[in-house]
């Protein structure tokens, strides 16, 4: 018997200028490393690899300085006993060129397959059934697919697959016209000949561009539409082309699927992580009946260092982070508490997220409407946020440092 295929992971984190829609939460943390469901957005996607057999190296792949990641990548590699390592690239070489750049890394222990996520969605990530769905198609690639409405589907990649064999036929980003309700969702299983493939978009970029000496003016024009010869994205590069070749197959998910753009996603995805550990991780999720601990409804991650009086009702869809102190007679729904935040007696938070070190005072109300995707439909304080004493904040946006002593509706404070 040959020894077992090794496999490897990789992580696409982005970069500071990908998540401008998080502000203000980004300004404080990478995006990737917000919390949701008490755990670092990334960690989900992480702690899926791990399912993967003979799983040899994680790598994240991103432009955020590696100084933002060093504390996070050093503990989970002792913690998962799987190295974790951060590569970060020199400027945006997009999906599959920031892929290509770091080959040699990738290959080192010479995966049979290399797992390709990125790090904002929120699914199940079932990655094994997904690596078994691969190696019985034997393609180059499989792609995590899912239903979606017809009316949402305009806004991710559709693509059309074979009802029998899964093959992917035709694939079209963001389409302009209804095409398919599956979409990608950006979870790949691939063997090494990616590379192969995406080195033959450059070959065939250098050539394009050789054989067509243009002139000064029409090459002006073509600039301002040319991407850089090493951007290349995986979507419209790779899976495009190479639909319809049999080298392509989907995977279809019946699970939850979201992707997390924005702060208001970042709570409902919360909700669906909570949700996602009663079969998973039920140790995480707390309990208690009022009596000697907080009386807890539905799914609520408390960290282990916050303190909270027996007298609070939590829940249902709550964490609250580390260092957190929550008073008495408060009521938190669906929320996302942040470090070191404290919330005083009788305060009420519902459909809100509230920032780092923020203050909410004594019969004091931070509330949203709970529309995940509209712009103010929940309530963000950032960091170090006041709210005194018997003051409302009802779908609103409070940038740092602000102390509010009169009640807000529906505003952005800067």
């Amino acid at each position: 018997m040959g020894s077992p295929d090794r496999e490897c992971a990789v992580i696409l984190v982005g970069g500071p200028t990908k998540g401008t829609r998080f502000r203000p939460l980004s300004l404080n943390v990478p995006k990737p490393l917000f919390p949701l469901a008490g755990q670092p957005m990334v960690h989900h996607p992480i702690s899926a690899c791990r399912r993967i057999p003979n799983l040899a190296q994680i790598y994240l792949i991103g432009f955020y300085e590696e100084r933002e990641f060093a504390l996070y990548v050093s503990a989970l590699s002792n913690e998962l006993r799987v190295p974790v390592r951060y590569l970060r690239e020199d400027k945006p070489h997009g999906s599959a060129g920031g892929l290509y750049s770091f080959r040699d890394y990738i290959m080192e222990d010479n995966p049979s397959h290399i797992v390709l996520l990125n790090c904002d969605v929120c699914c199940s990530f079932p990655l094994p059934e997904m690596l078994d769905a691969h190696k019985r198609y034997g393609g180059m690639g499989t792609v995590l697919v899912i239903k979606v409405s017809a009316e949402s589907a305009s806004q991710f990649g559709e693509l059309v697959a074979d009802p029998v064999t899964n093959e992917l036929l035709h694939y079209t980003e963001k389409p302009e016209t209804f095409v398919s309700d599956l979409i990608n969702c950006g979870v790949y299983i691939f063997t090494p000949d990616i590379f192969n493939a995406i080195e033959d978009v450059f070959t065939e970029r250098k050539d394009r561009a050789n054989i067509r000496r243009v002139t000064s003016f029409e090459a002006l024009q073509s600039a301002t539409k040319a991407l850089p010869a090493d951007y290349v994205r995986l979507d419209q590069d790779i899976l495009s082309p190479l639909a319809g070749k049999k080298v392509l197959y989907t995977y279809e998910t019946l699970d939850f699927w979201e992707q997390i753009k924005t702060p208001g996603m970042s709570l409902k995805c919360s909700a669906l992580y909570l949700s996602q550990f009663r079969h998973t991780s039920p140790q995480l999720l707390a309990a208690g009946d009022g009596a000697r601990r907080a009386t807890i409804t539905g799914d609520v991650y408390i960290h282990p260092s916050a303190k909270v009086h027996p007298s609070a009702k939590i829940g249902p869809n709550v964490s609250i982070s580390a260092n957190a102190r929550i008073g008495a007679g408060v009521r938190l729904i669906s929320c996302i508490i942040l470090d070191d935040v404290e919330i005083k007696e009788n305060a009420v938070v519902i459909h809100s997220i509230v920032g780092w070190k923020s203050s909410i005072g004594k019969w004091s109300r931070v509330q949203g409407e709970g529309d995940y995707n509209a712009k103010l439909g929940i309530t963000i304080l950032g960091e170090a946020v006041t709210v005194e004493d018997e003051v409302v904040v009802i779908n609103s946006i409070v940038l740092p440092n602000k102390t509010l002593n009169v009640s807000v509706q529906e505003e952005i404070i800067l």
